[in-house]
């Protein structure tokens, strides 16, 4: 798997002071980031001080329970550049509760993304394309009022911005809302159980049990 500690950064992961990075800058890439944390408060101000530092906008935050007991999950996506991603993870595994940073590309990771659409009810009684572009993009009316109706829909980014987008062009959409992104990795092997497993194994902490899920 390609993720931030088998591209040739280096080990400190600031390439801006030590110069030790093989690799020139290249262009910017939308980018998934995976962090494990253990369960305390404070730990998300600490993550987004590392991009506020480095200056890269967070586009989307998700932070949800794991399925290792006492074990926090952060899914965060940010466009930058390759060189960048290796800066950001380093410096967040630099944190003393931070388990484990990597990032990935869309196609190593499994994605979904929720949106909820309140658009016009009479703009779609008058336009016969608002149901058909609802029907189109697979989403599904899950509230419906005189006044207003409430669209649902599951998929990638790309497909919920196509829906917005095509809404929106026909002058339906009232309010809109999209979830952060949720992600899961494509890997045979789960990088946090086999940390944990290698933590345990040295004795120096106290171990997490992890489970799989």
């Amino acid at each position: 798997m390609d993720t931030n500690k088998n591209i040739g950064a280096a080990e400190c992961g600031d390439c801006n002071t030590c110069g030790k990075c093989d690799e020139k800058p290249q262009g910017e890439q939308f980018f998934t980031m995976i962090i494990y944390s253990e369960n305390f408060a404070g730990i998300l101000n600490q993550i987004t001080a590392v991009f506020t530092r480095r200056q890269v906008n967070i586009e989307s935050l998700n932070v949800c329970a794991s399925s290792t007991p006492g074990v926090h999950k952060y899914t965060i996506t940010c466009n930058c550049t390759r060189e960048m991603a290796v800066m950001l993870t380093r410096q967040i595994e630099k944190k003393i509760d931070i388990l484990q940073a990597h990032f990935f590309t869309d196609d190593q990771i499994y994605i979904i993304e929720v949106c909820l659409l309140k658009i016009s009810t009479p703009v779609m009684l008058q336009n016969r394309d608002v149901s058909r572009v609802v029907r189109t993009h697979a989403a599904r009316i899950v509230e419906v009022n005189p006044t207003y109706s409430i669209v649902e829909m599951k998929g990638t980014t790309e497909e919920i911005v196509s829906l917005y987008e095509s809404l929106n062009s026909l002058g339906a959409v009232l309010q809109y809302v999209r979830s952060g992104r949720i992600a899961v990795t494509k890997s045979h092997e789960e990088l946090l159980n086999k940390y944990l497993a290698e933590r345990a194994n040295k004795g120096t902490t106290q171990p997490l049990q992890p489970q799989r899920g």
